[in-house]
């Protein structure tokens, strides 16, 4: 029992005086050093480039060919981030290889198609830039850093095919194309150095920034102190932080560590963190997005997301509990990948040597069959013994399947059929088995279309600018598979030319 009542008066004087303190607080973990008293600068560039993914690498190339001065530093002990290791699938509208197909499409379109899948939570002029300059963004990787670009594929949530996979369908093929350009341009990325913190003078423009060089990751009091100051500006291109079990639950609580990523280990969120404390804003820190195509047979992302998501629309996902399809197959990701949890376990996808012949890459294939998270069977009944599917509500939904290939139209659940798909039936049968993995971050910090980073007072943060996953706002609540890259690409570009045409501050 209470023994006295807290009075009205007394109450709101204590939520003054908390929110006093709680004030003070923020105003002293957002100003950041304000003076430069005691940092003596060991090294110097005119633009300073965080991460080496597609966004750093493009911004660190631009801000190059503009005429700067150029370091790039990236904490793990090789370059590339999650570029180097992503699926190599570029989205872009109104290409050649899209005319070449027959495709129609446009900037317009591919907006409208992010709009739909980000709920319309998306920053409209940065995903609209994205869509605008997209084509432009491929050609460039094609003709200016020689990238290949193989062939023309569907994800979900996609109006029409406008993903073009690189030869290797890794994004090592542009990553190393543009490492490859930048020693051409006289520029190293510098490995194994940690960024700790922006340094600001006091009118509170970021002047440089602490790392640690010779880190060893994991092992955060490893490397020595060095400060570089950045005499025009500095890019934040770190990317999101879907390995940051702590980070991402306490924005979303169901990513425990029970659901893996299919990120790189690197991928934690710091560096977005020391943005915050120096004042900058976010946006859908909460949109935390899982890949609906990743296995649990095999560890990070792996080789199924590059056959699950080539055979979307040649093959049904399948309830290994009910024997039954329950959700559309080419939908965006968010609502295949929480349909699925609401299945509690993972579940099949299925296609036959028609579909896998004619949409998986072969080494994709090989690998996974090698790693054993594809598996070939020659009838159907092994494929319901093997996963415990109850037999006739399979073969019944196989039929059912069938009769929607055969007429070109999903009456079920409005899965786009693949323009040259046939009635499954000619064996062998390949499946694997999904279950979501922790895969992007829609959340970052928020920024114009400058790619200046936005303070509280949605003012810039003069000397600093955003690109890639770190950036939030542009997807929304769903990013649409292949726009990372294209997001990456074109906006690292711009943070490049940018920063390098800022006044020098020294």
């Amino acid at each position: 029992m209470i023994e006295k009542e807290i009075k009205r008066r007394d109450f709101l004087k204590g939520i003054a005086t908390a929110g006093l303190a709680v004030a003070g607080v923020t105003a002293l973990a957002g100003c950041g050093p304000k003076t430069t008293e005691g940092i003596k600068w060991n090294e110097e560039a005119d633009v300073v480039v965080i991460g080496s993914g597609f966004a750093g690498l493009a911004a660190a190339i631009e801000a190059k060919n503009a005429g700067a001065t150029v370091k790039v530093i990236e904490k793990m002990p090789t370059p590339g981030g999650n570029s180097i290791i992503n699926g190599g699938d570029f989205a872009a509208a109104g290409t050649a290889m899209q005319k070449e197909q027959g495709v129609e499409d446009s900037p317009e379109l591919m907006l409208q198609d992010m709009l739909k899948a980000g709920l319309y939570l998306n920053h409209v002029d940065k995903a609209r830039i994205v869509c605008e300059q997209s084509k432009d963004a491929l050609e460039w990787a094609i003709n200016y850093l020689g990238a290949k670009f193989a062939r023309l594929t569907y994800h979900g949530g996609h109006s029409v095919p406008r993903t073009h996979q690189t030869e290797s369908a890794s994004g090592s093929e542009v990553v190393n194309k543009m490492l490859a350009k930048l020693k051409e341009l006289g520029v190293n990325v510098e490995l194994r150095r940690k960024f700790v913190r922006f340094i600001q003078n006091e009118e509170g423009r970021v002047i440089g920034i602490e790392v640690r060089d010779g880190y060893k990751f994991g092992d955060e009091k490893s490397g020595t102190p060095v400060f570089i100051k950045a005499k025009k500006a500095v890019v934040l291109a770190s990317g999101g932080f879907s390995q940051d079990v702590k980070m991402r639950t306490i924005h979303d609580p169901r990513l425990t560590e029970e659901f893996e990523s299919t990120n790189q280990p690197g991928a934690t969120g710091e560096a977005l963190r020391e943005a915050l404390k120096i004042g900058a804003m976010d946006v859908h820190m909460d949109w935390i997005q899982l890949g609906p195509w990743a296995s649990p047979d095999e560890k990070g992302f792996g080789y199924v997301p590059l056959f699950s998501e080539r055979v979307i629309g040649y093959g049904p996902i399948i309830n290994p509990k009910t024997g039954k399809r329950f959700v559309n197959e080419t939908g965006n990701r968010k609502e295949r990948a929480d349909a699925i949890i609401l299945i509690g376990v993972p579940v099949i996808h299925i296609a036959d040597s028609y579909a896998v012949e004619k949409q998986v890459v072969p080494s994709t294939l090989e690998a996974g069959l090698k790693n054993g998270a594809i598996k070939k069977y020659n009838t159907l009944e092994e494929v319901a013994k093997t996963y415990n599917i109850p037999l006739q509500p399979f073969l019944a939904e196989i039929a059912r399947w069938n009769s929607f290939v055969a007429k070109g139209k999903d009456d079920d659940f409005n899965c786009k059929i693949g323009k040259d798909a046939k009635p499954l039936g000619t064996p062998p049968f390949y499946v694997v088995r999904l279950w979501p993995k922790v895969h992007h971050c829609m959340g970052g910090l928020v920024t114009n279309t400058k790619a200046q980073v936005l303070n509280q007072d949605f003012e810039p943060i003069k000397g600093l600018y955003a690109a890639g996953e770190v950036m939030g706002g542009t997807h929304g609540a769903v990013r649409l598979g292949g726009v990372a890259m294209a997001d990456c690409i074109v906006f690292g570009r711009i943070a490049g030319k940018e920063a390098a045409n800022e006044e020098p501050w020294a």
